[in-house]
């Protein structure tokens, strides 16, 4: 499938919906300007600037999560909070960069605290292309800004967005926003088109002991063949169904590939107590207006 095949109009509704079905993704170029883009990229340096991570070393890993997962990523839901990358730290423990160059992501209430994030997040054009994804009460569930830092930007390994924002039934959807071009070589996403016909291959949930981990659904591995690049210079929005496969490699290239990531669910789908994202009662979930 060719890169021209891929992209969609955001002023083709039925459009929008029939590659959404087929495929399990939209790509949607030039949804944002460069002013918007650079708007958030200005905002966010603004409130890592304002972070003080003295004594702080929260580290965010898509390959040993039931690990790392701390009280302080668990109590992030309705907060913004900061997240550093596995390799921006030596043996000891110490930080080997500057923290503008070894944080992996922010989230995960950016949409609801920061003014600059929510006038970014409630544009009216997505209230649209949610439609168009099947969302009939789309409420605006989880934000993140994430970094994919030059030479340290981790790898995100293949899985479900619906692993980790499970609804009965499954409704999850990201909106992903370059905010600089993301190409091959700095760690663009990969997907699995039609693979969200697929089943849920695992649950990430919090335990009734304490703590958080993985339940198996399915085992199957994920196919080898198959996977594109979603290759999206800047101002591009990536739709991604809950249960589309999808990844990124590592960034080892000296160019940053800085997005801004929304998750949405359907208002009338449950939401058990037991995700792990949670947020408090008075903030609740709001949709795009």
């Amino acid at each position: 499938m060719s890169q021209e095949a891929r992209q969609a109009r955001a002023s083709d509704p039925e459009s929008l919906a029939r590659r959404f079905v087929r495929d399990g993704f939209l790509v949607i170029e030039r949804f944002a300007d460069e002013a918007a883009c650079d708007a958030l990229r200005a905002r966010m340096a603004e409130l890592v600037a304002d972070f003080d991570p003295a004594g702080l070393a929260s580290v965010f890993s898509s390959r040993n999560q039931d690990a790392t997962f701390d009280r302080y990523i668990l109590e992030s839901g309705d907060k913004v909070r900061f997240f550093f990358e596995e390799d921006a730290f030596d043996a000891e423990g110490r930080l080997t960069r500057a923290k503008e160059l070894a944080i992996n992501k922010v989230g995960h209430a950016l949409h609801d605290l920061d003014p600059v994030f929510d006038r970014f997040s409630r544009d009216p054009r997505l209230a649209t292309i949610a439609a168009a994804a099947g969302l009939r009460d789309p409420r605006l569930l989880q934000s993140m800004y994430i970094f994919k830092q030059p030479f340290v930007g981790g790898e995100v390994s293949p899985h479900q967005d619906a692993t980790y924002l499970y609804t009965e039934p499954v409704s999850v959807t990201g909106f992903w926003f370059a905010l600089e071009d993301a190409r091959a070589e700095n760690g663009c996403l990969w997907a699995l088109p039609g693979g969200h016909r697929g089943p849920l291959r695992r649950r990430f949930r919090r335990r009734p002991e304490g703590g958080v981990g993985h339940d198996e659904l399915d085992a199957a591995p994920w196919p080898e063949e198959g996977w594109i690049p979603l290759e999206a210079p800047k101002g591009t929005l990536v739709v991604l169904h809950g249960l589309l496969p999808h990844r990124s490699a590592p960034n080892r290239s000296p160019h940053s590939r800085q997005a801004y990531t929304l998750h949405a669910v359907d208002g009338s789908a449950a939401y058990p107590a037991d995700n792990w994202l949670q947020r408090r009662p008075d903030l609740p979930l709001r949709g795009f207006a």
